[in-house]
């Protein structure tokens, strides 16, 4: 039966308020201001405003903030802590650390002129920003599915509001409206969900490396001030995760910013191939280590959170556009994981893709059609050239581990300019890395102190999320018994370890076993989605509103 549903129309939709999605949103904007003409530009966000569902490091370069917004500083944009001292360390075991001397230090790496921010923060700011242009903005609104008529993207479909668990309709059900276009900006983030099925359908990936991942880990402490060194940035990789092979890589931050406070983290790569581990209790006990204790003993656990990263690079990127529309940002993948960095870049794709969509439009475009210009001025870019630098970094890493791949790295980057002669290629993706669990020992971790170190639960608790309980579950499984009957017995189903909120269990029922899925802890990672061996689940979004409420990530 079809559902009558409203409908509004607008020159341009973004869907995702997130750096690349504002960022185009304000472009689009000064550039018909410009012109002395209107374009109608809506921003929909997921969370319950914008910045509840923005985690990163996060150490930001400001240079497509600086091209955006020249006058930042008297906007009084959230860049509070500039970068003071850059240390990077090797982790050989649960005590011991080498430091890495400046001087080999791979030159992506360095960070003079950048700033410790919250991303979050900077999102909200840049959303003001957006408005007083003219901007509509809309949080709260999760998209479902893309309008497609005619091979051609027109919009959105907003998902309803008031379906309770079992598809009826509760007293308070609302038919989501349809947001029309004639252009639509994909802005969704990482594994965005839209932003997936419009690449399986237009195969944008065809021609691409497989996508590569991680998840990162993040907390917020305020420390003893005594400890705190505003500015310092502190990088490390090795234990708890491989430092000599490829088994599980991935590296670790601690970011001193303003007020007494730090953000830490650990970042591993979804290529991991052994089904017992635990991104989560691999954090937990992180911290634990002497160079990262030192700060945090004494201080208060403020906060905590988890959320894919996507970091193919450019060997991996989709194509970027489609008839109406436009993948942005970490919807396309454009992180520089050479760097640790996704949101200038991601910044920057949104300010190309907006220049190509005002162009069309100022030039009386209908719109529909599939705007090359946005692919061809992204080649032209400085974010090609960087990203082109940095192809063969994350590649390299996965291939020869953190040791010899940060060595091959260091050469590259600093005696290069990156322009190696070959491109090396990860063609394996991140969930088909994973062994059988008969062919790897179980990990022991350690149970938290509660001072240091904690429990799952108690962490979704400080992320604060919160989804109405009675809705369908938006962790779908296409195929129900393949948790117990194929991903048990191979795998020991691995997903009650890589979920970081608890969200998975297999329940022992006596003569039985039973999977189950506790939707309402989800912090809208995605790791399930990536790293299912059996590619089962489909994370689609729950109501609008629903998942983590981060203040300052």
């Amino acid at each position: 039966m079809s559902v009558e549903r409203d409908v509004m129309e607008y020159d341009v939709l973004v869907v995702g308020a997130g750096p690349a999605g504002l960022s185009a949103a304000c472009r689009i904007k000064q550039l018909a201001a410009a012109a002395g003409q209107e374009i109608s530009v809506c921003v929909i966000e997921k969370g319950s405003e914008v910045g509840a569902h923005i985690l990163s490091g996060a150490v930001f370069e400001p240079r497509a903030l600086n091209e955006l917004f020249p006058d930042w500083k008297e906007k009084g944009a959230p860049l509070k802590t500039p970068v003071t001292a850059d240390e990077i360390y090797f982790f050989t075991g649960a005590t011991r650390a080498l430091k890495m001397p400046n001087l080999f230090v791979p030159k992506t790496m360095h960070n003079e002129g950048n700033y410790i921010i919250s991303l979050a923060n900077l999102c909200r700011w840049l959303a003001q920003q957006a408005e007083a242009l003219g901007v509509e903005i809309y949080p709260g609104f999760a998209a479902q599915t893309a309008i497609i008529e005619d091979n051609v993207v027109r919009g959105v479909i907003l998902s309803d509001m008031g379906v309770a668990r079992d598809g009826t309709h509760k007293p308070d059900y609302t038919p989501g409206m349809e947001l029309r276009a004639k252009y639509t900006l994909f802005a969704e983030g990482c594994r965005g969900h839209i932003g997936k099925q419009l690449i399986a359908r237009y195969e944008l990936a065809r021609d691409a490396d497989p996508q590569h991942y991680a998840i990162g880990l993040k907390e917020i402490w305020t420390i003893d001030p005594a400890k705190h060194r505003p500015g310092l940035v502190v990088h490390g990789a090795g234990w708890p995760l491989s430092l000599f092979g490829t088994d599980a890589t991935g590296g670790s931050f601690l970011y001193h910013l303003e007020d007494n406070t730090v953000y830490v983290g650990l970042i591993v790569d979804l290529s991991y191939s052994n089904p017992y581990l635990s991104p989560f209790d691999e954090f937990q006990r992180f911290k634990h280590h002497p160079v990262i204790r030192q700060y945090l003993e004494g201080g208060t656990r403020t906060a905590y959170g988890a959320r894919a990263i996507v970091k193919g690079g450019l060997n991996a990127l989709p194509r970027l556009v489609f008839p109406g529309g436009m993948l942005i940002g970490d919807d396309a993948g454009t992180l520089n994981f050479a760097k640790i960095k996704g949101s200038h870049t991601a910044m920057k794709c949104g300010m190309i893709a907006a220049e190509a969509v005002a162009e069309a439009l100022l030039a009386g475009n209908p719109g529909g059609e599939v705007l090359e210009s946005y692919p061809a001025k992204f080649k032209a870019s400085w974010l090609y050239d960087e990203l082109y630098r940095s192809r063969n970094f994350g590649p390299v890493l996965h291939k020869f581990g953190a040791l010899i791949g940060g060595a091959i790295n260091y050469i590259e980057q600093n005696w290069f300019g990156g322009k190696f002669p070959w491109t090396v290629h990860d063609l394996k993706p991140d969930h088909a890395a994973l062994k059988l669990a008969s062919e790897c020992k179980p990990i022991a971790y350690p149970k938290p102190d509660g001072k240091l170190s904690f429990d799952k639960l108690s962490s979704v608790f400080l992320s604060s999320t919160n989804h109405e309980e009675d809705q369908p579950v938006h962790l779908q499984l296409k195929d129900p018994s393949i948790p117990i009957a194929k991903n048990l017995p191979l795998y020991a189903e691995p997903a009650q370890r890589y979920c970081p909120a608890g969200v998975y269990e297999v329940i022992d029922e006596g003569n039985t076993k039973r999977f189950q899925i506790n939707a309402q802890n989800c912090v809208h990672c995605k790791t399930c989605d990536i790293k299912d061996p059996a590619q089962n689940i489909n994370w689609v979004a729950p109501e609008g509103g629903g998942g983590p409420n981060y203040a300052n990530m």
